[in-house]
């Protein structure tokens, strides 16, 4: 695409086996058991049973800096960091917890019983959340690299089915086309800020913190609201 981010990537069939060596391994290539891996990642975690445990990640991020891959290594990377670390610090608080020795069944089981009670936040009925006049932004972005966006979506499906009719009077959400983990990526920023430079007046139309200070305070639910993205060296709009 002309601006090389994806608007809608589960709207993109993209099937990685057009991939697949024809000849010697090397970059321009994926291997058999490359592509493999890299469906199982697109599609999510399943027990052995088949059950989908979380979403997969969706197509768009995967080579901008701070996607798959942050550093040199794949082990610098935001699904790597976040997955072994918590596994070893928050899970099993066990520092030699090794994630080669992971098991789908029972260490997802152990995570949820271990940690979840405490971290999870993921009950959609926000009824009394809603009676004492609470207003939620969420917002994620597509090319996120660590939380897949799919969970957020699927969240606000949940809370917007249990609000009824007047959902949208309590929770909005907003998907950012090619935005990585809060920030960063081929797409726009969310924030309404141009990077190393001191905020200006927050911009409800730009902010998402503007947004619901307004709606919080003043009434007024938002609508669109522009993103932006900015050359990080000059700090001038590029889009």
């Amino acid at each position: 695409m002309k601006d090389g981010v994806i608007d809608e990537p589960n709207a993109c069939a993209f099937d990685p086996s057009v991939l697949l060596c024809k000849g010697p391994e090397s970059d321009a290539c994926l291997t058999a058991p490359q592509i493999m891996a890299f469906k199982k990642i697109r599609s999510g975690p399943r027990t052995t049973k088949g059950e989908q445990l979380y979403p997969g990640f969706p197509p768009g991020g995967e080579s901008e800096w701070a996607g798959w891959v942050a550093g040199a290594r794949p082990d610098q990377s935001a699904q790597y960091i976040l997955g072994t670390q918590a596994m070893a610090n928050i899970v099993f608080q066990n520092a030699a917890y090794d994630y080669k020795a992971f098991n789908v069944d029972r260490d997802a089981r152990a995570a949820d019983n271990l940690a979840g009670r405490t971290l999870n936040a993921i009950d959609p009925d926000l009824s009394a959340f809603q009676k004492r006049g609470g207003k939620l932004i969420l917002f994620h972005g597509w090319s996120d690299p660590a939380l897949p966006p799919m969970a957020t979506i699927d969240y606000y499906r949940g809370a917007a089915a249990k609000l009824g009719k007047n959902a949208d009077e309590t929770v909005r959400l907003y998907m950012v086309p090619g935005m990585q983990h809060c920030g960063d990526g081929p797409g726009a920023d969310a924030f309404g800020f141009a990077p190393g430079l001191p905020p200006a007046e927050p911009d409800p139309s730009r902010n998402m913190s503007a947004a619901l200070e307004r709606w919080v305070e003043q009434g007024t639910a938002p609508s669109a609201i522009v993103a932006t993205t900015y050359n990080v060296e000059t700090t001038h709009r590029a889009v």
